[in-house]
This record gives structure tokens, C-alpha cells and sequence, in this order.
């Protein structure tokens, strides 16, 4: 394990240096940046990426209805929404004592969730990180885009397009809508599907797992032709997470947690994830708004880990579909040639990222072969819990990583606490190293370009980060609160340090 506490703990004297900044990251959901202190010789003294923006998503769902929430948390996103609209579901499917959903339900919220990985993988690769891997990290800016690759490379583009088009169709279809749908809800689902839409799903999905097949061929390739950079570029060892079957089959659904250390050695497997708050401590910095997590046990320079596809297809013993878990053979055979355990190298994400695009089209065409999908029997009839606070734990596997929703409930139905811990805040501490290993290795010493810095934008879009969903706590970081009348004059102002709340 790379220790935490390097050049983003150290105690750097900031006379003489100048600072950098990479403002905002680009080709990212959310806003955030990347600082750089530098000397005289352009040596890197310090790298940190912090996270700007501030939501408060945890406090002010507080006191709303519980049933609201499933449609309130998709708002943390643009672009995975249906994972916080899931995994809310299934924390308050406890709460309204649903133990176990009807078939139909547990059907059409699986159809849902896959077409989710589906569309946002086909997303963050075709459109966000492809532009560099096809390119090159230094190319002309001018080209860094779809628009360039689609010039380029029309096939690559299109294939990219068409299948974000269709993951985008099985969420329409499945939640209502494209973005921000409200089909599931607490004990079920509101709708399921007609004969008519599940046939228009059928005639697409072989194309689309062609497509699938395509884009890890495409990927493993540009592995295969470049090692020197794809295996080396951002990597460091860590600890990785998941969700996993009871089989430890990888299930992005539903599960429980198993974490692998860096030497493939299993941490622990089958954690009930109604126990996370055992499991991990989430600590705090003063110099951005997303947290730190890491297991409790190992504590914060061995504990922290990696989630999302490069820690899912490793951590599980296989996939549940033929191709998919064929192109995960390949991978881990790549891995094992090259004498490593794990495949720890930060580019290795897109590569199974692809897998799991791939295992989802192939689980989406099983999925469409259900009858339960156009069935009638949509909620769960359960006996609500009579103590008078009810609590609930949804964990799912969201396209970036493992995602918590944790929620409590009192007797009149409104929200008494809200946690939740995102994909991109368990990736927290693994992108600050990977930004820092990149700016040792490639800009240490050397005068500093757009391509240069481009490369530590690589680093972090590898991890496909959500800032606007890990920017969701409140009472943490410093903060001034200014009040000002019509005409600029201070009337009060009010500061509250690292860890406190204001003073009324």
C-alpha cells in the first residue's frame, strides 16, 4: 500500500514556491480542481485535488417525507440518477417493511440499474476519456473531444453514441423517464413494462452486445500495444471493494461487501451492508468538501481502498455472463503475465469498465426474457416496523463504485438522518494518490504544459468521478457566512472553524 500521508500530508513550506492550479478538471460530472506547488526547478511539492462545490443533500431531505426521497436524491446527478434513485428504494424498502420485493419489482429495478451501467459507461468512455486514449494525453486540444473522435474515428463514435441511446431507452422505459424517472419506490415499482416495449428492447440488444464486444476489444488493444504506459501510468497498490453474490459471482444489484488487499489476499467477505458504519470511518480534510473514508480496522494510511469496475472485477470470483467473464479472463491473465496479483494501474479502469458494459448488455438481454417484467403484481404487501425510529440501508454497485444510502425514519414519516457515502468519496484517497504519482512521474522537474497537466486530468477521469455527488455534507469544512444589506454594508458575519457549526 502507497501511504497516505506523502506529499499531500507533508508539512510544505509554501515561501518560494508557486501554486498551480488545474481549474476546473474537465470532461468530469461536477466541479473541482487540482493544485500544484512548484519551486524554482518546477519540482512538485504538493498535489491535491479538492472538490468546490458545496450540496447539502444530507441535511435538508431531513423532515421531507420518506417517500419523497427516492425522487429527491436523483437530483445529486445528471448523469447516474437512477443509481441514488435504487439504492434510496431499497433503504426504505426496510422501512415500509418490505423484506423480500414481487418478482416483477425485483425484475424491472434490475433492467433498470443495467440500462444505468450500460448508458453511463458507454458515456464516460466514448464521449469523456476516449479523446485522450486515441489521441494521445499531449494532442492538440482543439481535437480532445467527441467532435475530434467522431472526425476521427465515425465507427468508434458512433457506436458510442448509439449505445448510451439505448441504456438511455431501457431507463425511459423502465423509470418513466430518461433522466430523473420515479418507477421505483419504497416496498416496489409504480409501473412495468408492455408487451410492446419489452419487444422494441429485444430487437436492439444483440447489436448493442456486439458493440459491447467491440469496445473491450478496442481497449485491450490499446493495453496490449502500449504496456510501458498503460501499466505504469498512475498505478499503486491498494485495497479494493464490492459488492458480491452469496456465490461470489460480482452482482451490481444487491449483495454483500467483500474487500481484497493489494497481494489478492481477501480482507473480508459477506459484510451485511447494514453494518458499514462498523466498517469504515469517513474522515475529514480541511481543504475540500468530500471525505476520506477507510476501513476502521486498518486505520487511514493502510485502510483506504478503491471501488468501481478495476475493483469489482477483481474482487468478485467471476461474472454471471459468458462474454463478459471471458473478457475478465483476459484481463486477469494480462495481469498474471506481468507478475502482479491485481492489475493496480489507474488506466486499467476503462478496461474494465468496458467488461462491465459489456456483462451489462448481456444481463439486460437475459433480463428481457423474464415474463415477470410485464407482470401486474408490483408492491410488496409488508407490515411496517412499530419501533417508533425505522431504519434502512440501500447499497448498490453504481456505475463508479460502491454507493450507501443509509436513512432513519420516525413515527411521522418524515426523515430524522440522512448519510450517504458516494462511489467517488470511497475513490477519494486513490485519486489524490493517482494525481500525485502522475505529477511525480510526468511533471516533476519539468516545465509545465497543457499537456502536461493533462495527464493529471487523466488520472482523475480514469476513476469516472461524480463530484456533485460526493460534495453532500454539511457541518465539516471551514466556512464564513457574510451577511450584507442592499448597499454592500457588513451587517454580521459568522465563522465556523473545521468540524464545528456556526454559533447561533
Amino acid at each position: 500500500m502507497t501511504p497516505a500521508a506523502d506529499l499531500e500530508t507533508a508539512q510544505v513550506p509554501r515561501e518560494g514556491l508557486r501554486r498551480v492550479a488545474i481549474d476546473p478538471v474537465s470532461r468530469v460530472e461536477g466541479h473541482g480542481k487540482v493544485t500544484l506547488l512548484l519551486d524554482e526547478q518546477h519540482r512538485v511539492h504538493q498535489v491535491r485535488l479538492h472538490i468546490v462545490e458545496f450540496r447539502g443533500f444530507e441535511r435538508f431531505i431531513q423532515g421531507r417525507p420518506y417517500w419523497e426521497v427516492p425522487v429527491m436524491v436523483q437530483r445529486l446527478c445528471g448523469i447516474c440518477p437512477v443509481s441514488h434513485h435504487l439504492a434510496a428504494s431499497k433503504a426504505l424498502d426496510a422501512v415500509v417493511g418490505a423484506r423480500q420485493l414481487t418478482p416483477t419489482a425485483e425484475a424491472l429495478r434490475r433492467l433498470m440499474h443495467y440500462g444505468q451501467i450500460l448508458q453511463s459507461h458507454a458515456l464516460h468512455f466514448f464521449h469523456l476519456s476516449s479523446p485522450d486514449l486515441l489521441f494521445g494525453f499531449e494532442s492538440e486540444v482543439e481535437r480532445r473531444h467527441l467532435m475530434g473522435v467522431a472526425q476521427a474515428h465515425p465507427e468508434i463514435a458512433k457506436q458510442g453514441i448509439l449505445l448510451r441511446k439505448y441504456g438511455q431507452e431501457v431507463i425511459r422505459l423502465t423509470s418513466g423517464k430518461r433522466v430523473h424517472g420515479t418507477a421505483s419506490v419504497p416496498g416496489g415499482v409504480n409501473k412495468a413494462l408492455t408487451g410492446a416495449e419489452r419487444l422494441a428492447l429485444q430487437q436492439g440488444i444483440g447489436q448493442v452486445i456486439d458493440w459491447s464486444r467491440q469496445a473491450v476489444a478496442l481497449v485491450q488493444r490499446l493495453h496490449e500495444q502500449n504496456p510501458a504506459l498503460y501499466d505504469t501510468f498512475g498505478s499503486f497498490p491498494s485495497n479494493f471493494m464490492g459488492l458480491v453474490a452469496p456465490d461470489g459471482s460480482l452482482d451490481l444489484y444487491d449483495g454483500a461487501l467483500r474487500a481484497t488487499g493489494a497481494d489478492g489476499q481477501r480482507l473480508f467477505d459477506q459484510f451485511d451492508v447494514r453494518g458499514y458504519d462498523r466498517l469504515l470511518t469517513e474522515a475529514v480534510k480541511p481543504w475540500t468538501y468530500m471525505k476520506f473514508p477507510y476501513f476502521t480496522a486498518l486505520g487511514p494510511e493502510q485502510g483506504w481502498y478503491r471501488v468501481g469496475p478495476l475493483a469489482r472485477i477483481q474482487n468478485a470470483d467471476r461474472l454471471p455472463t459468458p462474454l463478459a467473464e471471458q473478457a475478465r479472463q483476459q484481463l486477469l491473465a494480462y495481469a498474471r503475465a506481468r507478475g502482479h496479483a491485481m492489475l493496480h494501474a489507474t488506466l486499467a479502469y476503462h478496461w474494465a469498465r468496458m467488461i462491465e458494459m459489456l456483462h451489462a448488455a448481456e444481463t439486460i438481454e437475459r433480463l428481457l426474457h423474464d415474463d415477470a417484467l410485464e407482470g401486474t403484481d408490483l408492491m410488496t404487501q409488508g407490515e411496517r416496523p412499530l419501533a417508533e425510529v425505522r431504519e434502512g440501508v440501500g447499497v448498490i454497485e453504481a456505475p463508479r463504485g460502491t454507493l450507501i444510502h443509509h436513512y432513519q425514519v420516525g413515527d411521522d414519516d418524515l426523515v430524522t438522518m440522512a448519510n450517504l457515502i458516494v462511489s467517488t468519496t470511497h475513490n477519494n484517497q486513490a485519486m489524490n494518490t493517482a494525481v500525485r504519482e502522475v505529477a511525480q512521474r510526468y511533471l516533476d522537474g519539468r516545465e509545465l504544459t497543457e499537456g502536461l497537466l493533462n495527464h493529471i486530468e487523466v488520472a482523475i477521469r480514469a476513476y469516472d468521478p461524480c463530484l456533485s455527488c460526493a460534495t453532500h455534507a454539511l457541518g465539516k469544512m471551514p466556512l464564513e457566512v457574510v451577511l450584507l444589506d442592499a448597499d454592500g454594508t457588513e451587517l454580521d458575519r459568522r465563522l465556523r472553524p473545521g468540524g464545528a457549526l456556526l454559533k447561533p
